[in-house]
């Protein structure tokens, strides 16, 4: 005979199903929409199916110009998600190691977390205009013909943008690799150090390995954080804008999928990139499960 379930497990089950619906509804709304006919506009119901939009955003000739930030943005991740996995592991290298104030250090590092992203962004977009008449006055004082002409602001993706984004990817990759540390047993290290091995070699062949899948997690971090960055971005970005600035600034005035269409390529790239990086983890635990 068959238990019968509570009425509490139904309430949960819809509840649950609402959630669901919330998180994944605008999504697949999306995800249909930019498969619009060449007629077709930004709601239901559909007119026609087709490739339409994302061709022509392929193309580049429609309303949404993203081609230079794209690229901006696609660079932009990259450095950050290299500068994220250097110093997350050598802070955890560091970390092992108890040091005088490495507590207040922590909180320090990851104290931008609980910092509202505006006010990150706002703080840093300061700390350069202050930066900027500094640079203005040295020019000034010094009759550099350079700065005088031709300097503006050293506001830009690649300087107050870089430090923006590393405020947000950085206490990840450094919270991750603490928990990474934390459990790792140094007596692996311990034996190649017995067998002969230098440091170095300590850490390219017995400690790089076994923290290898963790750092593809925290270089995916690093990059999917940055690449879809907002709010941290809104104030630093001096004249060029990334992607997602691009993409707020449009959809005041779009018109068509064509925002759509660029929104499901996004997404595709990032599951993408996800399921890539579980393969990668998988193929590695696999190799030292053989190696074992």
């Amino acid at each position: 005979m068959t238990e019968r379930r509570p009425r509490s497990f139904y309430v949960l089950a819809f509840v649950f199903a609402l959630f669901l619906m919330f998180l994944y509804g605008p999504m697949i709304s999306i995800l249909v929409l930019s498969f619009q006919g060449p007629e077709g506009g930004l709601v239901f119901p559909m007119t026609g199916v087709s490739t339409h939009w994302f061709q022509r955003l392929w193309e580049g000739g429609g309303q949404v110009e993203i081609g230079s930030a794209l690229r901006r943005s696609f660079v932009l991740a990259l450095v950050v998600m290299v500068l994220t996995v250097t110093i997350s592991v050598l802070a955890g290298l560091a970390f092992r190691r108890q040091f005088r104030g490495a507590t207040v250090l922590l909180y320090v590092a990851i104290a931008s977390l609980i910092v509202p992203s505006i006010v990150v962004s706002l703080g840093i977009a300061l700390e350069f205009r202050l930066l900027d008449d500094a640079i203005k006055d040295f020019g000034a004082a010094t009759g550099i013909g350079w700065i005088q002409n031709d300097f503006v602001s050293a506001l830009g993706p690649f300087t107050s943008g870089l430090g923006a984004h590393l405020t947000w990817t950085l206490p990840f990759g450094l919270l991750i690799m603490f928990a990474v540390f934390n459990r790792f047993d140094p007596a692996y290290e311990e034996a190649a150090r017995d067998l002969g091995a230098t440091p170095w070699q300590t850490f390219r062949h017995v400690t790089l390995p076994m923290i290898a899948p963790f750092l593809i997690g925290v270089a995916v971090f690093g990059f999917t954080l940055s690449w879809d960055e907002l709010a941290r971005s809104s104030q630093v970005m001096g004249s060029q804008n990334t992607l997602p600035m691009q993409l707020a600034a449009k959809t005041t005035t779009v018109t068509d999928p064509e925002i759509y269409a660029l929104g499901t390529a996004t997404t595709g790239g990032s599951i993408l990139l996800v399921l890539v990086t579980f393969t990668l983890i998988s193929l590695m635990q696999r190799g030292r499960a053989k190696r074992g």
